[in-house]
This record gives structure tokens, sequence and C-alpha cells, in this order.
């Protein structure tokens, strides 16, 4: 009586047969005819201890291997068809709740991801995780050619974005430049971005700030090293990029020194401790619509808030400039000059005046947001693993700065310009984001129509989820793919290399702020390497291990000692 019995016994019997009879008939056929071939993972028996718990888990997760039966393939090829009911596939969903990185985990969980979804070699390319005659499509997709087929052939197609959760929240209702879908609104945000905000122009009308902040991280690790302390490198690296860009976004700086409005600086730090904590989180309901109209969790309004909050944080930073200008001008147009570098807010509210039809608060706030989000933690993350990787191969951080000190010299200080005359630093960036990729998964696309990639129909709607980790991490790819070898990368600078490697995604929907990422990370390493001899903080090599998240941080936070180089200890001084 596995369901008790009498007065007691469990009501959702049926319910529990009826889940449990579909999962298994998926796998095999009326009168016993297997669709799949299946066998174990190695030549040792599956392991049956059971764990500890209420529902008796087995002790260790099921792997297995499958492969469809030759016979069977033009059968399973059409059961991408939309089905009448796909809550079957609910047996993968501890594959989205697990507090392991989540690209990893689509290949740890071989049945359900890597042999079940992914557009490679003979399976099947779709999950149905909907309900009803309008289920979810997911595709995962990781071999390079079906990456470019997709992201190139199909492009149109797939410049889409799914409805999913963040969107709705943290992308005002997907209107906002990562989530909103193609059409005219998502190239006005594009134009917006590239032309006014991310140009090569207005980076460099903002370089003396992007200076001055780096300046200020080689004073503190200066501090630290006459005062022989450790340093935390991704606390540092991340008040380097937050000041950087807030201080470009509305000239303020909200951690270290001068700090202006306390208040102020508290609340953003606050708000931007709630988006790493929230944001970053799995939602089973992007997956399985059922459970987001059954509102499982606190999440979506633990989203709703905390958008409220940023909204309004950057709303008074706009009201602000925008009194400030009134008062300055009598609230006519002014022209940008020479003699005052604007800050981003500003330059988007004297195009407000010319436009106000395209430049509204909402789009400015949004932008802002936007850039923000995806220029912070992202950088922070590149410039912690190329450390931790140099510290466990030291000859490489030597090799980079016999490099520096042959180009630059010990005269001056490394500058942002001088990072495109350091091939091999840049070498060992581009190592470093194919190993560790900002983004392990490019943010979900979604397809307008239905369109043929590899040979397989992929219906319209299907959420295509690109894993970059496993395409730049693969030995098909990549010759020793798990070791550090940034000279792979001499004279093949520049290059997509069919697809093996796009750390800032493809295509239509790739990251426009790529040019500052690349600028920032390469600037702020190269001023390290250059000023200090870095050393790890024990004889243990430092721990690779990646924690959970959407822009893979390290699981332990790197800590490093640094010593200022002796030739360099004039200039530190003199910061």
């Amino acid at each position: 009586m596995p369901f008790g019995f009498g007065r007691r016994g469990c009501p959702g019997e049926n319910l529990a047969m009826s889940v449990v009879g579909k999962n298994i008939s998926n796998n095999l056929q009326s009168k016993h005819t297997q669709c799949f071939q299946w066998e174990r993972v190695g030549e040792e028996l599956v392991d049956m201890t059971e764990a500890e718990g209420l529902t008796m888990p087995r002790a260790k997760e099921l792997m297995a291997k499958c492969k469809p039966r030759q016979e069977m393939v033009k059968l399973l090829s059409q059961s991408m068809q939309q089905s009448s009911n796909s809550l079957s596939e609910l047996g993968a969903a501890h594959c989205l709740a697990r507090e392991h990185p989540f690209h990893m985990t689509s290949f740890r969980c071989q049945l359900s991801w890597r042999t079940g979804i992914s557009l490679n070699r003979s399976s099947t390319p779709t999950l149905g995780a909907g309900e009803g005659s309008n289920p979810t499509y997911i595709s995962f997709v990781s071999p390079p050619p079906a990456a470019e087929e997709c992201l190139n052939k199909h492009d149109i197609v797939f410049a889409n974005r799914p409805r999913l959760l963040a969107g709705k929240h943290l992308g005002n209702n997907y209107t906002s430049l990562s989530w909103t879908s193609y059409g005219d609104h998502w190239r006005n945000l594009r134009r917006i971005a590239s032309l006014e905000i991310l140009s090569s122009h207005r980076l460099q009308t903002l370089h003396a700030i992007r200076v001055g902040e780096v300046k200020l991280m080689l004073k503190r690790l200066f501090s630290a090293s006459e005062n022989k302390k450790s340093v935390d490198m991704k606390a540092l690296f991340f008040e380097l990029m937050l000041n950087v860009m807030m201080r470009m976004i509305a000239g303020k700086r909200y951690y270290g020194e001068n700090v202006g409005e306390v208040e102020e600086a508290r609340r953003f730090r606050e708000i931007v401790e709630e988006t790493m904590r929230i944001g970053g989180a799995s939602n089973m309901g992007d997956f399985w619509p059922v459970l987001r109209w059954l509102k499982v969790g606190k999440k979506e309004k633990a989203l709703r808030v905390l958008q409220e909050n940023r909204d309004q944080f950057v709303q008074e930073l706009i009201k602000g400039f925008r009194s400030a200008k009134d008062a300055e001008n009598g609230g006519g147009d002014a022209e940008e000059t020479g003699e005052k570098k604007k800050t981003l807010i500003e330059v988007l509210l004297t195009l407000q005046q010319k436009e106000p039809e395209y430049y509204k608060d909402e789009i400015i706030r949004s932008l802002m947001l936007v850039l923000l989000a995806a220029g912070t933690d992202t950088s922070v993350g590149t410039m912690e693993w190329a450390l931790s990787l140099m510290l466990n191969n030291p000859s490489t951080l030597e090799k980079a700065k016999a490099e520096i000190d042959r180009i630059i010299g010990k005269e001056r200080l490394l500058d942002e310009s001088d990072v495109a005359n350091l091939p091999y630093l840049r070498c060992i960036i581009s190592e470093t984001l194919r190993m560790f990729p900002a983004g392990p998964l490019l943010i979900p696309h979604e397809s307008s129509e239905e369109c043929v990639v590899g040979g397989y129909r992929v219906p319209g709607g299907t959420m295509l989820i690109v894993n970059l980790w496993a395409i730049q991490n693969d030995s098909k790819n990549w010759e020793d793919p798990r070791k550090f070898k940034p000279e792979r990368f001499e004279g093949l600078e520049g290059t997509r290399d069919g697809y093996k490697l796009m750390p800032f995604g493809s295509g239509r929907r790739g990251c426009p702020g790529e040019g500052l990422a690349m600028r920032m990370v390469g600037f702020a390493l190269g001023s390290i390497i250059q000023c200090f001899d870095w050393s790890r903080i024990s004889e243990e090599m430092v721990d690779l291990a990646e924690g959970p998240g959407l822009t893979m941080p390290k699981a332990q936070p790197l800590v490093a000692n640094c010593r200022a180089r002796p030739g360099m200890m004039s200039l530190l001084s003199q910061i």
C-alpha cells in the first residue's frame, strides 16, 4: 500500500500514477518496443544506496546513457509536434533548482539535459515543458555549428526574448534593452546604447573617470602592501567597477573614499546587494509555466519590490540632474562642450529635450540599470578569474609582466590606451573568457517562427539557451580545454574561430558593452601587474571551483598577497 490505506490514504494516487506512468511510457513504446537503447555509466552496477529523508531519495543521483534506436529516429523527430501534455518532463526539475552552476548541471543531469534536449548529434532537440496546447519548448545548444546556425543563419528568427520572470520585473515588463523582443523598440534602444552611451567617442570623453578609479585602486593596494595585508580581490574589483559605472552614469562614488551623500550611498549598496542575491537565482516558473500560475515561492514579489526600489533610486538621480540643468540653463537647450564632461544621464537628458518621444524617463532609467547590471559583475568575475589563473600559473604572470616592462616601462603608469599594444595580456583575457565566460549561458533567445536547425524542425516559440561554457570547454573544439594556455590565442585575436569563442554572444543580440568591458578588464589587470608582485596566500593552489549564479562567480572569493615592485614605488607614492 504505497499510498497508504483507508480514510487517510493519499488522495493524489491517480495523479502520481498518471505522471509516473507517462514518464515511463515516453521511454517505452507500446508492446514494449524501446525507443532508446539504455546503459549504465561505467561497468559498475547502479548504486542502490538510500539517502536520509522522508521520501527515500537515492544517495547518488542516477546518471544513464541513452541513444535513439535507428528505427525510432524518424518517429522521435516527429515528437517535436506540440503535445497535449508535457508535464512528464518535470522529472528534470531538480536540475533547475540545484545550487550547482547551471551550465555544469546541464552536463551532470545527462539524461534530462545533455542527451535529452541538446541540439547535438542524434539527440532530440527540444524539451516540452508547457501545459495543454501551449507548451514551452527549450533547446540547449552546445555544438558550434548549431550555435552558428541559430545566431547567424537564423539570427532574426532567434532575435526575440522569452517571457521570463526576470524580464517581467527587472526588465520593465520586457521593455529593457536586454529583455525586449526584436522590433522597432529594440532597434531604438540598441541605437541609443551604441551611439550615445557605448560609442568609442562617448567612452573616450569619460576616460578620466576610469583612470581616476584605477589609480585609487592602486593606492589602496599600495597601502595593503605597505601594511603586509592580504587583499580580497573580489571586493576590490567590485568596488572599482561600481564606482566606475556610477561615476560615468551620475558622477558619484558610493564605495571607498570620497563618498559624498552617505545615506544615498548606503541605499545604493543595499540595492546592489539585493540585486545580486535575488537576480541571479533560478526560477522554476520560467521553465514550467504552471508553477508561475501557482506563484510558488516569494521570488516574484521580491523581484517586484526590488525593481520598484531600483527605479525610484535612478529616477531621483534623473530628477536631481534635471533640476540642476533647469537652474543652470533656465530650462533651455544646451549643447555639449569640451569644457565639461557630461555624465550619461546628462547626455540623455540633453537628447530628451530634442527628441522627447524617444528619450522618455523610463527609457533613461532602463538603460542606466542595464548598463549598471551588465557592466559590473561580469567584468569583476573576469578579472578575478584571470588573476586566479595567473597565480596558479606563475609563468604566465611573469610573461605578462615582462611584456608590460618592455613596452610601457616603469617611468609611467599604464594607460587604458596601452592595452592595444599588449597582445599577451589580451591573450590572457581571451583565455580567461574561454575557460570561465562571464555568462556561461547566454541570455535565452526565442524563435519567432518555425525553422530547421541541424536537420531538426524547431517550432516557433522555442526557448533557445546557448551553453557557451560547453562550447568553449569541449575537447572537440579546443585542445586541452581545461588547461590555461593564453598562447593558443596568439595571432587569433578578434576572430570568432567558427563560433568556438563568443564570450559576448553573437548576432543582433550580442552584447553592445563589449568595448567597455575589454577596456576596463585590460586596464585594471595590466595596472596591477605593472605595479605589484603577486602571490598566493599559502602554498596551496587557488581554488577554481565555481559557485552558483548567472555570471559564473568563484565559489571562494580570491584573496591574494601583493608587494609593490621596487621600480614602481616612486610612482605609487605619488598617487
